[in-house]
């Protein structure tokens, strides 16, 4: 309703809610809200992160209390270190863009050149924590390989970001559709992405 009465598509929309939430619920949540975060001990310090990430404040420019609070969230714990995460890309430039925001977070990253090696990836890889995946491929684009990974068994609820050249409307609800997790623009925000990343792999 919010976004109909305003007419603003992309619109970020963060849930805040105590709720305990059932699988739909959240899945529903999903194709509605950019996060959903559910009230804890540490769900402030989240939210925090999240209202700041989707109004583009840099860190560093933030409040020394805010600041404080979101280099413990980030910083101090290290929870993206040793994680992996699998580039599906066709452009080199875009996937050494990535490579670099990725290994400086300490993140294991992979890279897949088109869909069908993502698949292949995938079937022979368990631990895989995440993918970041490029809409505009050849043969197998995003949107397809996205649909073939959510009818993979055990990757239903990968974390899968998917990445566009530019935004248009409709491209996010046809990103959550075919299986996205989240939806980022190009060129990639260093401190957008991993918060993302932070969010789906270590909620």
């Amino acid at each position: 309703a919010v976004r109909d009465e305003l007419r603003i598509d992309d619109l970020p929309i963060v849930v805040y809610t105590g709720m305990e939430l059932s699988t739909q619920q959240r899945a529903r949540l999903r194709q509605l809200a950019e996060s959903v975060l559910v009230k804890d001990a540490r769900s402030l310090d989240r939210l925090l992160d999240q209202t700041s990430l989707y109004l583009h404040r840099r860190v560093g420019a933030m409040p020394e209390a805010a600041r404080a609070t979101l280099e413990r969230l980030h910083v101090a714990d290290g929870v993206l270190a040793g994680t992996k995460v699998l580039v599906v890309d066709d452009d080199m430039r875009n996937v050494f863009a990535l490579f670099a925001i990725l290994e400086n977070a300490k993140i294991e990253a992979r890279h897949a050149e088109n869909g069908f090696q993502c698949l292949a990836i995938l079937e022979a890889t368990a631990d895989v924590d995440a993918v970041l995946m490029d809409i505009m491929m050849p043969e197998l684009d995003g949107y397809e390989t996205m649909r073939r990974i959510r009818k993979m068994k055990g990757f239903e609820a990968l974390p899968v970001i998917a990445l566009t050249a530019k935004a248009m409307k409709g491209d996010r609800e046809k990103c959550i559709e075919a299986g996205a997790t989240a939806y980022l623009t190009k060129p990639v925000d260093p401190e957008r992405l991993l918060a993302l990343l932070q969010y789906w792999i270590c909620p």
